[in-house]
């Protein structure tokens, strides 16, 4: 293998390039990035520090020129020809390959009114739509969020920093419903009113206008000055998809992250794997780090390494002076323990109906949760069956289960 092109110059696409090259790796490295700026992270997009918004670089960014990597800079792969083991991009070139990685990302889901796109709605997802929207998020204005998830209570927290006037729309009857249990969002949901959010949950929207006025099923209007639409992510496949990849809730990968054609990996954000810990239930992961693993995993596995990606699912996110995080997937767990750590701080375990750990959820000031949460991250990735009393017990040192 001489030739390796990366669609995608992500988390995920700059540490599979990197990893190639610590590897031992010494063929072309072409890196596709379909941005005009340097490749830079997405967390902060939503989480402005106090001075303000500012691009910060991917780590090892800034190292692909030393690296020998080649980055094809503000432009996009516009198709995959698999027969002649080629990439066109947008400037009408090619790129051979010998293995290609497809690290495209995921794309805001568009908010559809009448099946029609709303216009002057805004998402945040790029540097330049953050750009935009905190151009227009000042004090006195008034922000509507469409959408009770991770992006639009982050941005909420950011704009109420700011004296904007907030208004959250959310559909479903709670906040970060496919998230986190009802127990965190409870908390989450209060934490936002007392900073003087307007958080309307169970809404059904009946109007959208193109001045940004939204009219509500029980006939409230929420007049705006700027309206964020934030209701998830959709994978993009489109490229795979035109190349005849298989496609299934992402690009449909095995757990070396190989796709339907053995020359063609996918990771991150935009592919679905079988999960080993999960009964290989196939899942997507849209996260920092997962994106960060799965980039070095795919570039091993391109270089010959066999085994499965297999790392704990982990999330987190930063609620005014609260901080979440969750590691692991609870969807098919039967009980909850519930462990407290004092000042409100607490952890929900989450445990199937043999007793195995599946999940953990935690939510308390800075990082108060953070070292019981790695701990259960660990404890999840053993397959362990901890006693649920002990894990109930904040007076028993969560490590020591580990060893039990």
């Amino acid at each position: 293998m001489d030739r390796v092109v990366i669609i995608g110059a992500g988390e995920c696409g700059i540490r599979a390039a990197l990893t190639f090259r610590e590897e031992g790796f010494t063929g072309t490295i072409d890196l596709i990035h379909g941005e005009p700026h340097t490749p830079y992270e997405r967390p902060p997009l939503s989480k402005p520090c106090a001075d303000g918004l500012s691009l910060k670089p991917i780590m090892g960014a800034l190292d692909l020129g030393p690296n020998k990597i080649t980055l094809h800079q503000d432009l996009a792969a516009t198709a995959i020809d698999r027969t002649a083991q080629q990439v066109l991009i947008s400037n009408s070139e090619s790129l051979a390959y010998d293995r290609l990685l497809i690290a495209i990302g995921a794309k805001s889901r568009p908010f559809l009114w009448n099946d029609r796109h709303v216009p002057n709605l805004a998402y945040l997802r790029t540097y330049d739509d953050a750009v935009r929207i905190f151009e227009r998020v000042t004090k006195g204005s008034r922000l509507t969020i469409i959408g009770g998830g991770f992006i639009g209570l982050e941005l909420a927290v950011q704009a109420r920093s700011k004296e904007t006037h907030v208004t959250l729309i959310e559909a479903a009857p709670r906040l970060l419903g496919r998230a986190v249990p009802a127990e965190i969002a409870t908390v989450i949901e209060a934490r936002h009113r007392a900073e003087g959010v307007e958080v309307i949950c169970g809404a059904n929207i009946v109007d959208v206008d193109s001045k940004g006025s939204i009219t509500l099923q029980d006939g409230r209007t929420i007049a705006s000055d700027l309206v964020v639409a934030g209701i998830g992510s959709v994978p993009v496949t489109d490229i795979a998809a035109a190349a005849d990849l298989v496609i299934d809730n992402g690009i449909a990968v095995d757990g070396q992250l190989r796709t339907s054609d053995p020359l063609i990996f996918a990771a991150g954000d935009c592919c679905s794997f079988p999960h080993p810990l999960y009964d290989g239930k196939r899942i997507r992961i849209e996260s920092w780090r997962a994106a960060q693993e799965q980039g070095a995993h795919a570039a091993r596995a391109m270089l010959g390494a066999t085994d499965d990606y297999q790392s704990v699912p982990w999330f987190w996110s930063d609620q005014y002076e609260l901080g979440l995080q969750i590691a692991g997937l609870s969807g098919e767990a039967s009980q909850t323990v519930r462990r407290d750590l004092g000042d409100g701080c607490f952890i929900l375990f989450h445990l199937s109906d043999n007793g195995r750990l599946l999940a953990a959820s935690g939510i308390g000031l800075g990082n108060s949760v953070a070292r019981d949460i790695r701990v259960a991250e660990m404890l999840i990735a053993k397959r362990s069956l901890p006693d649920p009393a002990a894990l109930g017990d904040p007076a028993l040192k969560l490590k020591s289960l580990l060893t039990a």
